[in-house]
């Protein structure tokens, strides 16, 4: 774990928010070469689309983790709620929040969010994977005492040694990050097959709130309520619901489609 990298004068270089960094490049231009090859009318939008998206996702991130992840300390320390650059960045409000703002962008450029969703699905999850990286070095996204002596011991000055000292612990973002990455590939298998327009994105949002849901067992670091769930665990639990109406939906439309091309 190493959650500075290096310091220039007395700034402190945050390896967290270079991985990130890199995370967001490096997703962008995985989208960019799909649209160039698959659709290349969107070619021209995908940076101002995905770093428009990308701000929306830190201002959801960040009412997530201080709404749903930690409000009792929040509410205790209300002037941290907005110093996001000290960490607490939830992936699921992030997604929210770039949904949203990606959303508002297609609208006001007449474009069609749902393709343009389903071409960047690949790179989202990618930058999530790249993004647990970020997660492991700063310390943070943890999980719980294996009880065991095998597992992660983080170094003092981490999130995790503040909470667990030197137990071992699960190694939850890290395969959070292998299971992103494993989704990645999947989409990206997925993309020479003709899917109803949506599909894509929906499986995205499936897969990976699945993923979420069985891997917050072995998290350390988050609140939990009813049924001993966490907060990401009750997201997960709604979008897989939301998502698998959204399939149903999308594949009757596209029947439909296809019914009425038949009959003209």
């Amino acid at each position: 774990m190493l959650p500075i990298l290096f310091h220039i004068g007395n700034f402190a270089v945050h390896t967290y928010g270079l991985v990130v960094l890199l995370a967001i490049v490096l997703g962008t231009q995985v989208g960019i070469t799909l649209a160039r090859y698959t659709m290349k009318q969107y070619e021209e939008h995908i940076v101002p689309l995905v770093y428009t998206s990308v701000i929306g996702a830190v201002i959801g991130a960040r009412i997530w983790q201080v709404f749903f992840f930690e409000p009792n300390y929040y509410l205790a320390h209300p002037l941290e709620m907005i110093a996001f650059w000290n960490g607490g960045l939830s992936i699921q409000g992030g997604i929210v929040g770039g949904i949203l703002t990606g959303f508002w962008y297609c609208k006001r450029k007449g474009l069609s969010f749902w393709k343009v969703a389903d071409l960047l699905a690949p790179s989202i999850i990618l930058g999530q994977g790249i993004g647990r990286i970020a997660c492991l070095l700063n310390g943070d996204a943890f999980g719980s005492p294996t009880g065991k002596g095998y597992g992660l011991v983080y170094p003092p000055g981490t999130f995790a040694y503040d909470t667990y000292g030197s137990k071992p612990l699960w190694p939850a973002e890290v395969w959070e990050g292998q299971i992103d990455f494993v989704i990645f590939a999947i989409l990206f298998a997925l993309l020479r097959k003709k899917l109803p327009t949506g599909t894509m994105f929906v499986l995205y949002n499936i897969l990976y709130a699945l993923a979420r849901f069985g891997l917050e067992f072995l998290r350390g670091d988050s609140p939990r309520y009813l049924f001993h769930w966490t907060a990401a665990q009750w997201t997960s639990a709604a979008i897989v619901f939301i998502g698998i109406a959204a399939l149903l939906v999308l594949r009757m439309k596209d029947r439909n489609v296809a019914s009425t091309l038949s009959q003209s």
